[in-house]
């Protein structure tokens, strides 16, 4: 396993614990439309980084063999996340902008925070 694919089941792993807190969250507070949107946005958020770590991968084999590289796929993932805004403006009694937008960023301050705990490990 390449170490993109150990940091993205890690990261992975994290987003699930989210997911988890978020269900836990609307099922047990009055702020349903607060975390069914921290929800939306963050399963938006893991499926574009799922597709990162996809086309990041195909990225390094095409080079290696010398073929040539299309993209990483910023349209489909930008094409996303304007779904999931849209699923938000749709139905806003369900649904809380504001958390999916916040939703929608869960993915990078994983992988930020991530990287701080692994340099943190090295270092000591």
């Amino acid at each position: 396993m390449t170490e993109i694919q150990q940091m993205y089941n890690r990261h992975r792993k994290y987003i699930f614990y989210l997911l988890s807190i978020y269900v836990l969250g609307w099922g047990f507070t009055d702020y349903q439309a607060v975390f069914l949107g921290l929800a939306l946005g963050t399963a938006v958020s893991l499926f574009n980084h799922w597709l990162l770590v996809r086309k990041t991968v195909n990225f390094g084999d095409k080079v290696l063999a010398g073929d040539k590289i299309r993209s990483l796929g910023t349209t489909s993932r930008m094409a996303s996340a304007i779904f999931a805004a849209i699923i938000a403006v749709r139905f806003p009694e369900l649904l809380h902008l504001p958390s999916v937008i916040f939703g929608l960023m869960t993915s990078y301050l994983v992988i930020m925070i991530d990287y701080l705990i692994q340099q943190l490990k090295q270092h000591t």
